[in-house]
């Protein structure tokens, strides 16, 4: 599948925690890790799980930089 999103990065889930109808998805990138939120039905149809190779892609209008 193609996508317009530049900012695709590999990496391997190491947590799925569900809680209602959200699924929280710590993606281990060889660094920071990358959480995201998405619902338990998305989560459930990718059936993620810890180990999985996914690919955590980034779209965004705004990004925010602090110092």
């Amino acid at each position: 599948m193609e996508l317009s999103a530049r900012n695709q990065i590999r990496g391997k889930v190491k947590r799925v925690a569900t809680d209602g109808v959200m699924a929280e998805i710590v993606i281990d990138i060889g660094g920071p890790e990358i959480v995201s939120t998405i619902t338990k039905t998305s989560a459930d149809r990718l059936k993620l799980k810890a180990g999985d190779t996914v690919l955590a892609v980034i779209k965004a209008s705004d990004v925010m930089v602090g110092k």
